[in-house]
């Protein structure tokens, strides 16, 4: 990422993830960050300065009579950004000391008594070039290897800290990415491990309507001080509740990189959760099989034909593949038949993947000549293929399970034998679990551990959305095989009972069901157990959709 002296635009400052601050949270860091008039302090993507005016009041508020400007440090990369962001601070009655440059660019000295800010917050798919190697080789200065995937505001909270001398505090806005994503875990081990306290503000309601992440406030205290054993987590509504909130509940972890999603159940929904999965009555996903991500076309509006377009194309049955069709609204259920993709395809849906072979009859060659006419070939994932209109593909799933959820992640048994694109997983079974798996397993996985469980390894997306990826549907805590056997005759006499639940969209009614033949009854967990984890998913999924809804 280059610095610019170009006017800036939004557009500019979504592409370097600039998203300014309200002022609410820019003087509660400040508040909490700055302790003594003395204290110097840094902010690594200045912005236009929000934060060190923030810090210039609160410096003034500790020294009213200082002879001198408070002077206040920082680094930004957009030119017109770093001139604003000086002005503002002369004009707040500091001494603004911004240098314009990359931040990844400064050599680290550990001077300040705090670091503060926002910092910017660039997906990896955009986080490319130059800039990220620079900030992967700023993270490994500190030890922590951070993967590709990583965003641009985990190499930043790392590189930030070293500019800390010690017993230094770090306040910052960061994505709850910070909670749930895999690539997070050494940003989390890191904080544990060299701060004496770390707190997390967590907020009920969107506070940057305009990014589509939700976001925490990052309170660590005591830098080279640590490691600490435990975070403390504090609620506030919004970013005006900050003026009132709480002190928070302590939550320890059994392994600070995992995911910190746990710290938002209370304990006596936790508390069934892991005995089960203790005592082998629930288990992983992974142990029933592998979940992998489905086919890319690169064109799915090219590559995927309903059965009248292929009537229309005239197209010959060993040129197509069966499909189950892009997106995932259909999958609700427990089964996807031949009967299902069938009724799918009459009313229009895309329930064939064009797949032909070395040898192309005349009107797939037709079509693959009007595809390149229209451009298909130039697209990205047809382009790199050594032939683009041979799409690669992945054998059909036992089981096909949702990964973007409004309610819950779902299995459903694939026993039309479908292909399936990558707008779902696919779970393929180990062997000696297919037969039962393939039964009964999208039934039994409807239960409340299973549900909370989802909310705790997925992750949130705008608009309240529950993702869940191939690694974290690993994790995701399933009823065992030997349960799901010995439960075998009780699931199965509630199965066409569950089946019309879910037609009927009353998703908790077959919960309730399946959580009565798989837990209660065979006392594997009581009622009051049940209610309580009940009461934590239904918490954490309005917090979600809360979130969502107070963004639009």
């Amino acid at each position: 990422m280059q610095a610019t002296n170009n006017e800036d635009t939004a557009a500019l400052r979504k592409s370097r993830g600039a998203f300014f601050t309200p002022d609410e949270i820019t003087r509660f860091i400040a508040s909490w960050a700055i302790r003594s008039a003395n204290d110097r302090v840094f902010e690594p993507s200045a912005g236009d300065a929000a934060f060190l005016v923030a810090a210039v009041d609160r410096l003034c508020a500790l020294a009213p009579d200082r002879p001198l400007r408070p002077v206040v440090e920082g680094v930004e990369i957009h030119g017109s950004s770093a001139r604003m962001g000086r002005q503002r601070v002369t004009a707040a009655g500091g001494d603004p000391r911004i240098r314009h440059t990359d931040f990844f660019l400064v050599d680290p000295e550990p001077i300040y008594d705090t670091v503060i800010g926002n910092p910017p917050y660039i997906r990896y798919q955009e986080f490319t070039g130059e800039s990220r190697v620079r900030s992967r080789e700023a993270a490994l200065r500190a030890g922590v290897a951070l993967t590709g995937l990583a965003s641009s505001w985990a190499a930043f909270t790392i590189h930030s800290a070293l500019f800390l001398k010690e017993g230094g505090r770090l306040g910052l806005v960061l994505p709850a990415e910070l909670l749930s994503v895999n690539y997070a875990a050494p940003v989390r081990r890191f904080l544990f491990d060299h701060f004496r306290d770390v707190q997390v503000v967590l907020f009920d309601e969107q506070v940057f309507p305009g990014a589509e992440a939700d976001v925490v406030l990052l309170l660590a205290d005591g830098y080279r001080r640590g490691p600490t054993s435990y975070a403390t987590f504090r609620q506030a509504k919004n970013a005006e509740g900050l003026s009132s909130l709480g002190g928070g509940l302590a939550w320890m972890p059994t392994d600070p990189s995992g995911k910190w999603t746990g710290s938002l159940v209370q304990p006596n929904a936790v508390e069934p959760l892991n005995t089960l999965l203790q005592e082998g009555i629930f288990t992983s996903l992974q142990s029933w099989g592998e979940t992998t991500l489905g086919i890319v076309t690169g064109n799915n509006g090219f590559f995927t034909l309903s059965p009248q377009r292929v009537k229309e194309l005239g197209l010959r049955r060993n040129e197509l593949l069966r499909l189950s069709p892009p997106g995932s609204a259909h999958l609700r259920g427990l089964v996807l038949s031949r009967r299902m993709l069938s009724r799918l395809g009459g009313e229009g849906r895309s329930t064939y993947l064009f797949y032909p072979g070395a040898a192309l009859s005349a009107e797939a060659k037709a079509y693959v000549e009007d595809g390149h006419r229209t451009g298909v070939d130039n697209a990205y994932k047809c382009r790199v293929r050594k032939t683009w209109y041979k799409v690669p593909i992945v054998p059909p799933a036992d089981l096909l399970l949702t990964c973007m959820n409004a309610d819950t992640p779902r299995l459903t048994t694939n026993e039309a034998r479908a292909h399936h694109l990558n707008s779902v997983h696919g779970v393929y079974l180990h062997e000696g679990h297919g037969e039962i798996g393939r039964e009964l397993l999208p039934l039994a996985s409807l239960n409340s551990i299973t549900l909370l469980n989802a909310e705790m390894v997925g992750r949130a997306y705008g608009g309240g959305i529950l993702k869940i990826e191939p690694k974290e549907a690993d994790l995701w805590a399933m009823p065992s095989p030997v349960l799901v056997r010995s439960s075998a005759n009780a699931l199965r006499a509630v199965k066409g009972k569950v089946a019309r639940l879910l037609q009927a969209g009353k998703l908790l009614r077959a919960v309730e069901m399946v959580d009565r033949v798989l837990l209660i009854d065979s006392k594997k967990a009581s009622g009051q157990q049940i209610e309580y984890v009940r009461q934590a998913r239904s918490e954490l999924a309005q917090r979600r959709m809360g979130r969502a809804a107070s963004g639009r």
